[in-house]
């Protein structure tokens, strides 16, 4: 099987840093505020470290990128690079919101070919690998079930709030959701027809989340309908449409044309 050992090693570490992330959640800590105006704790420095220690020690010559690693640009002349997010939904792990989660992908030549996705509050695990499906718990998932009348999306709370699905409200049944990493995996089991972000987000928030989507039997796109490729220079990425294979051209169809109509 491919990605055999990679998985073996990131999947232990992943659940050594989801064990930390529950204990620290059980006590007092600090929440100091970074430069982009986002959350930072020490329960994101402690994944990342586990992550990090645990890619350093077994795969010495892959690189590295991280939302909580101060980026070296080494990485752009490797061949395989580790993309992760320690926690995606750092404001709903304060909140003890079971809605966050950490994600980590191994992506070769910029395509995703591992992928982990772990909320530790809910113990929920989803893993995939190039070529061999999506697990959800140790068990296939898939992302592909019969379309209802109105597709239903799960959304950011944030983006909810701030009136960016507004326009979708009639056609789509939307319910709200933390973090995009774990929504996507939520997606990968068929919790949702859809989830997509129209505004910019970085590799990290997620590169897992695709391959769960599309080894689960999904289809998922850049919001200007290009594939995914990851590890470029500028992280930043202009969004994410993922859906089921069902209700993905109706919902790219229903995207288009609302916001054709808003501009």
């Amino acid at each position: 099987m491919p990605f055999e050992n990679e998985l073996s090693v990131i999947k232990k570490a992943v659940y050594e840093a989801g064990s930390a992330i529950n204990k620290i959640a059980q006590g007092d800590f600090e929440t100091t505020i970074k430069e982009d105006n986002s959350p930072l704790t020490i329960a994101d420095l402690e994944c990342n470290r586990i992550l990090k220690e645990a890619v350093s020690n077994n795969f010495p010559d892959d690189g590295w990128l991280s939302e909580e690693t101060v980026d070296d640009t080494t990485r752009l002349d490797k061949s395989r690079v580790w993309i992760v997010d320690p926690i995606d939904g750092t404001k709903e792990f304060i909140k003890n919101t079971p809605e966050f989660a950490i994600s980590v992908a191994l992506v070769e030549n910029g395509k995703p070919v591992l992928g982990i996705i772990y909320n530790p509050l809910a113990d929920e695990f989803y893993e995939a690998r190039k070529g061999c499906g999506t697990k959800f718990n140790e068990r296939p998932a898939t992302c592909n079930h019969k379309l209802g009348e109105k597709p239903l999306l799960e959304a950011s709370r944030s983006d909810m709030e701030k009136g960016r699905f507004k326009d979708f409200e009639s056609t789509l049944e939307i319910k709200p959701c933390g973090s995009i990493a774990y929504k996507l995996a939520r997606l990968s089991r068929g919790c949702a027809d859809t989830v997509f972000s129209l505004t910019p987000k970085n590799e990290w928030d997620f590169a897992a989340g695709v391959i769960l989507v599309t080894e689960a039997g999904g289809r998922v796109a850049r919001r200007s309908g290009e594939p995914f490729t990851f590890n470029h220079p500028n992280t930043l990425v202009d969004g994410i449409i993922a859906a089921s294979s069902e209700s993905y051209d109706k919902v790219i169809d229903l995207i288009n044309t609302i916001c054709h109509a808003s501009n």
